[in-house]
């Protein structure tokens, strides 16, 4: 036995697992906000339009190009934590810096949760829920060529997938055999976003239907997706109130998302119940 046992309480803390940094903020076409509450996107082309011929009366038959405006609704989201000072005293840690760090990341999670709900209101989809394989990919990036969508456009192709997803694509010849790819995906680091088969990946645990029968996950391209913040939206405020004696931290944005091309969205509907039962 230690005769007065002395008990030592690291100051650093450890991290919850938790999703920090926003992964899709960057997969959608944005538009910055300095004043206002609505952000309009205009969606521009021909319409589909062929060419033509002069007409009978040696004229020539003009049309209009196809001019459509999709608007986003900013809301205004808040993460904020306070403690009073007699509760950062006693508690372990840096709480000041907890409160600060979770305030970001709540704002984080929910700009990818704004945009994945935009994600689910697209219709275009691969068919029933099954395991992920090539055929299921390769259906998606072909859904989105015969929509006219250039599947070539790499810098601007996204795929956003489940961990489950993720699970079955690294079990397939094509995603690490060397005959297939450049760079090995299963050496070395672990990035958040990779190249292959002419897509940026994503793995995000904020999809709907989450390690269930029905994952709902995307490959799309930035043009079909619009999301509209506030300027400064990084920032974070926080302060001490004297009279109270309580710190707090608050982080706000300004922000909505809004779909602007449903040809440009396709719905990769995948089984990844199987993961969690084994």
């Amino acid at each position: 036995m230690v005769a007065a046992a002395v008990t030592h309480y690291r100051r650093q803390f450890t991290g919850t697992f938790e999703q920090s940094v926003t992964m899709l903020r960057h997969t959608a076409t944005r538009e910055q906000v300095i004043k206002g509450n609505t952000a309009v996107f205009l969606v521009a082309g021909s319409g589909g339009a062929t060419a033509v011929t002069r007409g009978s009366t040696g004229q020539i038959p003009y049309g209009q190009a196809s001019n459509s405006q999709k608007t986003a609704t900013l809301v205004e989201k808040h993460a904020p934590f306070e403690l009073t000072g007699f509760n950062i005293f006693a508690s372990q840690g840096d709480q000041n810096e907890v409160m600060r760090t979770s305030s970001m990341k709540v704002i984080n999670r929910d700009i990818d949760q704004t945009l994945i709900d935009i994600l689910d209101t697209a219709t275009n989809d691969t068919g029933s829920y099954r395991t992920a394989d090539m055929a299921m990919i390769s259906l998606a990036k072909g859904i989105l060529g015969i929509n006219d969508v250039d599947v070539s456009d790499i810098e601007n192709l996204f795929a956003v997938i489940t961990p489950g997803f993720n699970a079955y694509l690294e079990q397939t010849t094509e995603f690490a055999n060397g005959d297939y790819v450049d760079i090995k995906p299963l050496a070395g680091i672990t990035r958040k976003i990779w190249r292959w088969h002419g897509v940026n990946w994503i793995i995000s645990t904020r999809l709907t239907g989450l390690a269930g029968a029905t994952e709902k996950c995307y490959m799309f391209h930035r043009d079909a997706l619009g999301y509209a913040c506030n300027v400064g939206e990084d920032n974070i405020m926080v302060g001490y109130d004297e009279k109270q004696d309580t710190s707090w931290s608050r982080a706000t944005i300004f922000h909505g998302g809004v779909l602007l091309q449903n040809s440009g969205i396709v719905q990769m509907k995948h089984d990844g119940s199987a993961i969690v039962a084994s």
